[in-house]
């Protein structure tokens, strides 16, 4: 059912929110999305994107696919300083692709492959604090949308991260001379 753009979903009596109705885990994805989806899936990703202003920067470089993975890394700066940093695996196993992130100063999180598509990737973890769902968004060749949501306080969040692809740095020739 669709409402005022916003998609709905009913299970019985009860219709909600789609995003509301995946973080209550009474709507499950179908599992073409789920599973069977290789590496290939993400290379849109690879190359190096940004997102700042004067005082606040993030960078975010995603390697090329190879050896069933992608290795990504971000960094994030304000004022100057280290705010924070994650590396970032994405892997294909036998149950589709795994998003692992190992953030600054937290324990690793695993969010499992929920959706694909030539332009998006959502991965979800209804098990971790916050966020429980991490998604990519392509917009065109030079722009990308990160995002992050779930519940956090009793209330949903969603936290959006508008990059623009930028040309990766340190990329010279040469090792030492």
């Amino acid at each position: 059912m669709r409402c005022s753009g916003m998609t709905i979903r009913c299970v019985g009596m009860r219709c909600v929110p789609g995003i509301v109705a995946v973080l209550m885990g009474i709507w499950t994805l179908p599992a073409t999305a789920q599973a069977g989806q290789g590496i290939e899936a993400a290379r849109w990703l690879a190359g190096c994107w940004e997102r700042g202003t004067n005082t606040r920067s993030m960078e975010e470089q995603w390697m090329a696919p190879r050896g069933n993975t992608m290795v990504g890394m971000n960094r994030s700066v304000r004022d100057g300083r280290l705010a924070a940093y994650e590396l970032v695996i994405i892997l294909a196993d036998s149950s589709g692709l795994v998003y692992e992130a190992h953030p600054s100063g937290q324990p690793m999180a695993r969010f499992p492959l929920a959706e694909a598509s030539d332009t998006s990737l959502t991965f979800s973890n209804p098990d971790h604090d916050f966020p429980q769902r991490i998604g990519y968004i392509r917009l065109g060749t030079d722009s990308l949308l990160g995002w992050i949501d779930g519940m956090r306080g009793g209330d949903v969040r969603r936290v959006d991260f508008p990059f623009r692809r930028v040309p990766c740095p340190g990329g010279g020739g040469g090792g030492p001379g």
